[in-house]
């Protein structure tokens, strides 16, 4: 399948598109964002951005602003990102925002859909030395492999099981509230599986080494055990769609979640999750909803491998306790939302 790159130019931007060239599958083009934004539904995109030494490219905040702009840019259309830096800082941050925002123009993405390279390429040296390459190399046949993956994406099967998890409290939380909304408004078919992580139940990450992360999730395990074990990996496992739901503390997941990401490291070792969706659920009080939906996306998009639909989170305010259920038009918004979940 023919892929469209999307490369704002500038002066570090040649040889990307040097490297990308002789890669792309037959009938693939390298388009100009700046020429325009058009007709880009129901295409295998493939952004790719080269900062300049600031960490930045004018004709990438042009492309942002087009995204930002209209919901319905890239219908359809489903991609990977690529993003190098003449120094070591800002190359993720770009390809967040720029995920998120073409997310919400209707942009799905693969699982691991970012290969970034920092001036030094100091990010690829475990890769290289896996592999028995030097960094640039490593480099070159990351590029390759999301190519490849792109190229051959076919959609995924129908939602059947859904895993929901949180740490929130069910008699205060405006969160679980708007998540019965959307649970409502599911197909009866759909079997829905919850989990609740609280009180600390979760111990974070213990930043076991590679071979002993790698040696406890062929086991099925992990170092502490417990409710991630017994609960939250089978659950994972099973699901088709994982739905996090997230109250905004201090514009972060909440402590149990983060910890809950982090030990998905070992299951992660043993298998990819490229076939299973991610869905966010979050509500603030106050503002930074969308700092939270970058955040799951740079730790189960980019990192954890999870394939990232359109239009993926939902985001409300609603600070008092019960005012979430108030918000004008929120069953209807809940309700829309279900449909996109359930949208092949």
């Amino acid at each position: 399948m023919s892929i469209t790159v999307l490369l704002p130019e500038n002066l570090y931007s040649a040889p990307l598109r040097a490297l990308l060239e002789p890669m792309l599958p037959e009938g693939s083009v390298i388009r100009r964002p700046e020429d325009g934004m058009e007709n880009l539904e129901n295409r295998r995109l493939l952004f790719a951005v080269a900062l300049d030494p600031s960490g930045c490219n004018l004709a990438y905040y042009g492309m942002l602003q087009a995204l930002r702009g209209c919901d319905t840019l890239l219908r359809g259309s489903v991609a990977g990102v690529i993003v190098t830096g003449v120094g070591e800082l800002y190359t993720k941050d770009v390809a967040r925002d720029m995920v998120f925002a073409a997310n919400q123009a209707g942009c799905a993405f693969l699982g691991r859909p970012l290969v970034e390279a920092t001036g030094s390429l100091r990010n690829f040296r475990t890769q290289a030395q896996i592999g028995g390459v030097d960094e640039k190399t490593a480099f070159r046949l990351a590029v390759g492999e999301l190519v490849d993956r792109l190229a051959a994406w076919r959609p995924l099967p129908p939602v059947r099981r859904v895993l929901a998890l949180h740490a929130s409290q069910r008699s205060a939380s405006n969160t679980l509230a708007l998540w019965e909304l959307v649970k409502e408004a599911l197909p009866p078919e759909v079997s829905v599986e919850e989990v609740g992580l609280r009180n600390g139940a979760v111990p974070d990450c213990n930043g076991c080494s590679y071979t002993a992360c790698l040696h406890f999730g062929e086991q099925g395990s992990c170092f502490y055990g417990g409710p991630m074990v017994e609960e939250v990996y089978p659950a994972v496992r099973r699901c088709d769609a994982l739905v996090m739901l997230c109250a905004n503390y201090n514009d972060a997941l909440s402590a149990n979640l983060t910890a809950c990401v982090n030990r998905l490291t070992a299951l992660f070792r043993q298998t990819r999750f490229y076939d299973k969706r991610l869905f966010g659920l979050v509500v603030s009080g106050y503002s930074g909803g969308d700092l939270l939906a970058r955040q799951l996306i740079s730790a189960l998009n980019m990192n954890k491998s999870f394939f990232l639909p359109p239009h993926f989170c939902l985001l409300e305010t609603a600070n008092e306790r019960g005012s979430l259920i108030r918000l004008p038009g929120i069953r209807n918004t809940a309700a829309a939302f279900a449909r996109e979940m359930m949208t092949p």
